[in-house]
Formats: C-alpha cells, sequence, structure tokens
C-alpha cells in the first residue's frame, strides 16, 4: 500500500500495514534532507514531532520520513506522538478507548487496528454469501471473531464504519456488518451479566443490572452505563438544589456522588423524598405509560430517561437509585401486578409490614399504608408479599415482563424480543428446564440454529429425564432438518421464461390496490403455496382468480411481511426508498426506482434482473403526460 524510500535503514508497508524501520541509518539520507530543508533536523525533537502531528500527512509519509535518518526516526518513535497522532486521524472514533496518559506503542496500535479492519471486512463478505434463508442466524462461522486475535474495539469498530457508510449501495455487506455487531456486543454483555450475578448480593446494584438488561435487549444503541449514571447523576443535583431551597442545611446535600451512606432522621428522608418527587414528577413530567403500558421501551432505562414514562418496575428502579444518592434506604417490593419500594419508619429492619410506608414510583411517589396497597393492587394480599426483594429477583421479575411481551409478538416474525429475553432468563438461571425447552421449540420454530437446538435438548434431558417424549420429538425432527439442509444444493430457481403469467420481478416497488400500501418484491410463485386453511382464512378463493395466479411476497414499509395475489398489486407510479429491517437481506442497493438483488436473490430469480431493468427503461422513456 504505501512506499517506501530506497536507502539503508528504510522503513517498509504492505497490505497488514506499516511495519518498523530496521537498524541502522544513512548519511546520504540525512545529507539530501538538509539539502532539502535547511535546519530542519536542528530543531527540537519536541518541535520536529509538532512538524509532523500537523497539516494532512498520512503513515505512507511517516514511514517514508522515518527512513531517512536515526534523527528522524527517533522522532517517528512507535510510542510518541506522532503515531498515536495517526492512529486517531485515521479512526477518530476509536479515541474514546483511551486515556490521554496512556503510554502505548503507537504503532503496534494503528497495525493492529489496520489488520482487524481487513479480517472484519473478510468476516463480513463471508457471512454475505451464507444469508440466503430469511431470518437465518449467522451463528456458526462467529468463532472467528474469538479467534482472529485483534481486540474486539477494533473489529466493532470497523463494523461501525461499514453501518455509517453513507450511500444506498453495499447493502447486504451493511445487513451482514450489523447482525456481526449485534451479536459481538450482546456477547460482551452477557458476559457482564454472569459476571454481575457472582458478585455477593450487596455488591450488585440493582440499576447496574437493569441498565445491562437495556444493553442486551438494544445492543445496537448507545446504552453506555457511564451515561445513564451521568444523566441520573443530573436528577440528582437537580433534587439538592431543590431541597437546598428549602433546607440549606439538609443532610443529603453534603453526600458525595458514589457514597452509599444513609442519612438516619426520618424527617430529613421525607424532605429529601418530596425533594425527589417534586424534581421527577412536576419539574421533570416523569409518569407512568398507562396509555400505552405494553410497550417494551417501558422495560429500557434509556429509554424511561428519554421518555420520561415507564411501568411500575422500571420506575421503581430509577426512583430507588435517586433516593439512594440522596441519602434515603429504599428496598424493592414484589406486589403482584405492581412494583412498589418499602420505607422503613422504624428501626431499622423492622419485622412488621406496618413498619413501612410503601412508595408507588409508578404512582408520583405517593407513599401508602400496607392496607392502602391492596387497594392499589386490586386483592388481597399475604404479609409474604411485603418483603423486600434481591437485586437478582428485580432483574428476573424484568426479564420476565419482556418474556411474557415476547410471546405476545406478531409482527415480527423473528420473535427477536423473546429470544433476548429468554437468553437473559437462562443466563440467571440456566438450569431452567421450562425456558430451555421454549428456547428450543422457539429456535426449531424458526428454523434456525439446528445444533444449538440438539445441545438444548441434550441438557434439558439430563436435567429432567422426564421430558423425554417431549426431547425425542424435537431431536427427530432436528435431525431431519439437518439432513435436509446438506441435501439442499442451493437455492430454488425459478425462471420467467417458464412462467409466463408472472407479472412483476423481485426487487420491484409495488403498491396494494385496494389498501395502498407499499413494498418491494422480494419473491414469487406461479401459484399461492400457502396451506388451505390460509387460503381459507384470507378469502383468496372468492378473488376472480382465486389461488391460480402468481403470488407476490413483499417486505411492507412497517417492517413486516405480506403474500400478496398478482390481480391485488400495481407497480408504484412514484417508486422510493422502503424502510424495512430485512431489506438487505435481499438486495445490494437502490437503483433509484427499483432495488437491485443481491447475489444470493438474483441465484434463485437469474431472469428477474434483466426484466425490472427493461420495465424501469420503459417507465423512464414513456412520454409525460400533457398539462391541461
Amino acid at each position: 500500500m504505501a512506499a517506501s524510500l530506497s536507502g539503508e535503514g528504510r522503513m517498509t508497508s504492505n497490505d497488514d500495514g506499516p511495519c518498523s524501520a530496521d537498524s541502522g541509518d544513512s548519511p546520504s539520507d540525512e545529507h539530501r534532507i538538509l539539502q532539502l530543508c535547511p535546519g530542519l533536523l536542528s530543531l527540537p525533537g519536541e518541535v520536529l514531532e509538532l512538524v509532523l502531528c500537523s497539516g494532512d500527512l498520512d503513515y505512507k509519509d511517516i514511514v517514508s520520513v522515518a527512513c531517512t535518518c536515526r534523527r528522524l526516526r527517533d522522532v517517528c518513535a512507535a510510542r510518541g506522538k506522532v503515531w498515536r497522532r495517526q492512529l486517531f486521524a485515521r479512526w477518530p472514533s476509536i479515541m474514546k478507548y483511551y486515556s490521554h496518559l496512556d503510554l502505548l506503542d503507537w504503532l503496534e496500535e494503528y497495525k493492529s487496528r489496520h489488520r482487524a479492519g481487513i479480517e472484519a471486512q473478510r468476516i463480513v463478505s463471508s457471512f454475505s454469501k451464507a444469508l440466503i434463508i430469511e431470518h437465518r442466524m449467522p451463528c456458526e462461522g462467529f468463532n472467528d471473531l474469538d479467534t482472529s486475535g485483534y481486540p474486539s474495539r477494533f473489529i466493532e469498530d470497523e463494523l461501525l464504519s461499514i453501518l455509517n457508510t453513507e450511500n444506498g449501495k453495499c447493502l447486504t455487506q451493511k445487513y451482514c456488518a450489523k447482525k456481526i455487531l449485534y451479536f459481538m456486543r450482546q456477547e460482551a454483555t452477557i458476559c457482564k451479566l454472569k459476571g454481575f450475578l457472582q458478585r455477593g448480593g450487596e455488591r450488585q446494584d440493582i440499576f447496574e443490572g437493569a441498565v445491562l438488561i437495556d444493553q442486551y435487549c438494544n445492543p445496537l444503541e448507545d446504552v453506555n452505563l457511564e451515561n445513564i449514571q451521568a444523566e441520573m447523576a443530573d436528577i440528582t443535583r437537580k433534587v439538592k438544589v431543590h431541597l437546598c431551597a428549602k433546607n440549606s442545611r439538609h443532610p443529603s446535600l453534603s453526600l458525595q456522588a458514589g457514597e452509599s451512606s444513609y442519612i438516619g432522621d426520618l424527617d430529613s428522608q421525607g424532605q429529601a423524598l418530596d425533594a425527589l418527587n417534586h424534581v421527577l414528577f412536576t419539574e421533570m413530567k416523569f409518569k407512568g405509560n398507562v396509555a400505552d403500558f405494553y410497550n417494551p421501551l417501558n422495560s429500557y432505562i434509556h429509554q424511561v430517561l428519554i421518555n420520561r414514562t415507564g411501568i411500575p418496575i422500571s420506575l421503581s428502579v430509577l426512583y430507588l437509585t435517586l433516593a439512594k444518592c440522596l441519602g434515603v434506604r429504599l428496598e424493592p417490593v414484589s406486589f403482584p401486578h405492581h412494583f412498589m419500594l418499602r420505607w422503613c419508619q422504624g428501626a431499622q429492619g423492622g419485622s412488621s409490614i406496618r413498619d413501612y410506608l410503601y412508595v408507588d414510583a409508578f404512582g408520583h411517589g405517593k407513599c401508602l399504608t400496607a392496607k392502602e396497597c391492596e387497594y392499589v393492587i386490586g386483592q388481597h394480599i399475604t404479609e409474604d408479599f411485603y418483603a423486600a426483594v434481591s437485586t437478582k429477583e428485580v432483574l428476573q421479575r424484568m426479564v420476565g415482563n419482556l418474556l411474557n411481551l415476547g410471546k405476545r409478538e406478531s409482527k415480527d416474525r423473528s420473535f427477536m424480543l423473546l429470544r433476548v429475553s429468554l437468553d437473559l432468563y437462562l443466563a440467571m438461571y440456566p438450569d431452567s428446564v421450562q425456558h430451555l425447552l421454549l428456547q428450543a421449540r422457539l429456535y426449531f420454530h424458526l428454523g434456525i440454529w439446528p445444533e444449538k437446538v440438539l445441545d438444548i435438548l441434550q441438557n434439558i434431558q439430563a436435567l429432567d429425564p422426564s421430558q423425554h417424549g417431549a426431547v425425542a420429538y424435537l431431536v427427530q425432527h432436528t435431525l431431519e432438518h439437518i439432513e435436509r439442509r446438506k441435501e439442499d444444493s442451493g437455492p430454488n430457481v425459478k425462471l420467467r421464461s417458464s412462467e409466463k403469467a408472472v407479472s412483476y420481478s423481485v426487487g420491484l416497488i409495488a403498491r396494494h390496490k385496494r389498501y395502498a400500501y407499499n413494498g418491494v418484491i422480494f419473491g414469487w410463485d406461479p401459484v399461492c403455496m400457502m396451506p388451505p386453511d390460509w387460503i381459507e382464512n384470507l378469502s383468496v378463493h372468492q378473488l376472480p382468480q382465486g389461488a391460480n395466479q402468481p403470488f407476490y411476497s413483499i417486505l411492507l414499509e412497517d417492517g413486516s411481511c405480506s403474500y400478496v395475489a398478482q390481480e391485488n398489486l400495481e407497480p408504484h407510479p412514484e417508486p422510493g426508498l422502503i424502510r424495512h429491517p430485512d431489506i438487505a437481506l435481499y438486495f445490494s442497493e437502490f437503483s433509484g426506482d427499483y432495488y437491485i438483488a443481491n447475489k444470493e436473490l438474483q441465484l434463485q430469480y437469474p431472469e428477474d434482473t434483466d426484466s425490472i431493468i427493461q420495465q424501469s427503461l420503459l417507465r423512464q422513456s414513456d412520454p409525460p403526460l400533457l398539462e391541461p
């Protein structure tokens, strides 16, 4: 890639990045430098370093400069400022991983980042060739990431650079980079969660655990514990300002950030909670999301802070954490259908439920007696429910909420929320046979990762032999699926020349004639291939041409998919981009009025590309309608 100057002591560069200088130096090179730049080498080293760190010099220029003489080679030392500047100039997004005090071999860091980029590109290309089946998880082969030997931060940075490319091309590569990044971040988060769960109970911070759940469910979003803690610290400052106006000598004001001591005076605790309620619910307008209670966003801490809405448990985690920063000790209480916090009114650790008030964060921080809690919950509850629960039990309830929401999914046919919530639950309770069996059935239903299904089933059989019937059924059909996959030599090729009735091509932006929704065609069948019950339920037999006409698989703008009869479709008069999460699984780029199928889709529909290009040319050549 880079050229190097000739002569002794030269530094070379190749596709693996810049290399170190050989030993020795060349007096003739130094003489040439002195002739070209009189007085340059007489400058102090700091000034020379500043010169080489300014301007538009890239790593090839630095390699060439370092080849000229010992003096300049020393200025371009691997641990000096010159290579540090080169590293951050080329990849500024990785600066967050370093401190200005770091004294590293910056040349080695540069080479490592360069080579990691090449490896990441190779991995993305290898996956792009394999993604043919809809919603297939590229799980096999991710070991390449673990064995690459490069820091994960460098691989991740290259994947982000692929995703952030500002053009409508290379959509499949972007799709693969997104999937790999998703997996990498989830793997890193689940490792952190397992480490978190291995700590002693007193060292498990509920807020940190809730953020880890958030991170695992939203790996492609910028969910950063330090940033979220900074937002919480800002809210705490606002509360202290309000509290100071009421009582400038309040003991909460002297507590430092991160300090975990509690104030003992009950009146002072009440003043702190009053101030917290005012700032949180009156000034900042936090509230329970009654209108959209079952939205998963209500369970994610970063979204609760953004939208200022949540459900009882997420608002309680927020409230408990802020109260702790003010020196007020609250404890989580897992009531049925309504999570709350308890505040001790007597000696710490009171044994009676009457020793506590119960704080309803979903109800603007209102304090309730034990009897009043039953009115809010809507049922009689025994004293056992009034006890404080552990951090792990709080996280279990949060994940359980997500599990229940995942089971209700209808639009997302990949059941991603159910999958991630199962992963989280099994990280906390790895021997839960019920959830292991649900995970195996889910993967089996989706037709993904059959080898993983067999591993799960083997684990279930070892944990609970009474599940032999269910396990044997899934094992048999999973093995059949693996055999069919081995026998499958390639895609099911469909030729337009053999199906004269097929009017439209993959990549066409189409519109439903009756419902007017838009989408892009990513597949077709010469006749309806759905089972009889589907045909009957959707009244396909009532169409003029019934089921004996071409049907098209379409990615819709709302993120869902549809299977539509040809007589109900028409080319869109003003085709445009279709915002669908799986668009890049099938298409490589948007041409301006149609999508270009990627190599995998072209193998399945080899004649459609020419057809849609001809249709586009005909459309562009049509004379415009005259204005009346």
